[in-house]
């Protein structure tokens, strides 16, 4: 497969697992490879935004030096601010005050034509949506961040635009198939899992209380270990007729999705980059 302008760039979630996008995400940038149109989900959706805006390692220090310092996952925050990742710290004091994002930047290489799309489930509808902010909104482009990353069952519902929304990877953990349809032929997909791997869990309908005024929503989390698997296997069927490129882990992952071993997080940041720096020799150089 040829990387052109027309590519796309497909960003899975995984929690904390995403260290290992950030990695490799930081390889590209040290090799300016760059993408015109980007969709990415849940903390895929996290750590592009450091892509988008060209701010090598700061999604690194966020996922990890910061998790070291701060210890923003627990249950402490979802009683208090009823999200078990701490959403004051991870949306507002960590992007304006702590590791300052580049607004300007990024709204920049937007009006130069980059497209960053952000996947989010429409809590109303049981449907993904891919949403992107183009007018300089600083807080809707982090509260979009948000909802693409509040997890079902311990995050509170983000509104936004008059829709509630939760977490991407209900729907759509894997938005490989939005990007074709969206007229990206080719893609280039970074996946938080190793090869082979399938959810082995079993889906449970989702009784009436859990999200009462959603009905819609309890159907789609009904079925969300099938459609990921669903998503997995079609990746499996797209890179073996040559229609995209997969970077992922090469060995099982250790890292939970709210892991908060730091070594483990260094390990899998490590890996993706590593896997990125090759993924460049091999396909662009």
């Amino acid at each position: 497969m040829q990387i052109d302008r027309n590519t796309g760039l497909v960003l899975e979630g995984g929690g904390m697992r995403g260290v290992f996008t950030s990695g490799v995400l930081d390889a590209f940038m040290k090799y300016n490879l760059r993408f015109k149109y980007v969709v990415a989900v849940s903390a895929g959706a996290c750590n592009g935004l450091s892509y988008m805006s060209r701010q090598p390692r700061r999604a690194r220090i966020s996922n990890i030096d910061m998790l070291a310092k701060y210890d923003y996952i627990g249950l402490r925050h979802l009683v208090t601010q009823g999200c078990i990742f701490n959403p004051e710290l991870l949306y507002k004091q960590f992007p304006f005050e702590l590791v300052p994002f580049d607004y300007d930047e990024y709204f920049r290489q937007s009006k130069l034509g980059e497209v960053y799309e952000m996947v989010v489930t429409n809590c109303e509808t049981g449907l993904a949506e891919y949403l992107t902010e183009t007018e300089g909104n600083a807080k809707r482009l982090n509260e979009l961040a948000r909802a693409s990353s509040s997890l079902p069952y311990v995050s509170k519902i983000v509104t936004i635009d008059g829709k509630p929304l939760l977490d991407g990877g209900i729907v759509d953990s894997i938005p490989v198939q939005h990007s074709i349809e969206t007229g990206h032929k080719t893609n280039v997909v970074i996946c938080t899992r190793n090869k082979g791997w399938r959810d082995k869990g079993k889906d449970y309908k989702q009784p009436k209380f859990i999200y009462r005024n959603y009905p819609r929503l309890r159907v789609a989390l009904s079925h969300r270990i099938e459609a990921y698997n669903r998503q997995l296997d079609l990746i499996d069927e797209l890179e073996e007729q040559g229609k995209i490129l997969v970077i992922r882990p090469e060995k099982p992952v250790v890292v939970g999705r709210m892991e908060k071993d730091v070594n483990k997080l260094e390990d899998l940041y490590e890996e993706g980059f590593r896997l990125g720096e090759d993924f460049i020799k091999k396909h662009v150089e």
